[in-house]
């Protein structure tokens, strides 16, 4: 509870599902699967995504996707296949290609965000 709880105060500050949150602390801190930590994390930061939804909603902060709104469209479309294909995949790729997948794209994310542009 109280590492769904640091997620969730996490994911709404930076307006995100928490699932880059979720992963490894799934895999890591409970010794899960990444294949059960992949699933549970859709389940578990659905409500994160209707809570901030209702947030932002509220104080404004989707008026920025107005000006982007072809982005957030493409975005939304490239989302939405990414996931059907994604699930068509499931169970097709062992742990031993996920696990350093995410840690490859984690390692990029975090050198991109401690980069000052």
């Amino acid at each position: 509870m109280a590492a769904g709880f640091g997620i969730g105060v996490v994911a709404a500050i930076m307006g995100v599902a928490g699932g880059e949150l979720l992963i490894p602390t799934i895999v890591l801190l409970f010794g899960q699967d990444i294949k059960t930590a992949g699933s549970l994390s859709p389940l578990v930061s659905l409500p994160t995504m209707l809570v901030a939804f209702a947030r932002y909603s509220r104080d404004g902060s989707f008026a920025v996707l107005g000006a982007n709104r072809r982005f957030a469209l493409v975005m939304v479309a490239g989302s939405i296949a990414g996931a059907v294909l994604g699930g068509l995949l499931l169970g097709v790729f062992p742990d031993m290609v996920l696990i350093p997948a995410l840690a490859v794209i984690l390692l990029i994310s975090s050198v991109k965000l401690a980069r000052p542009d």
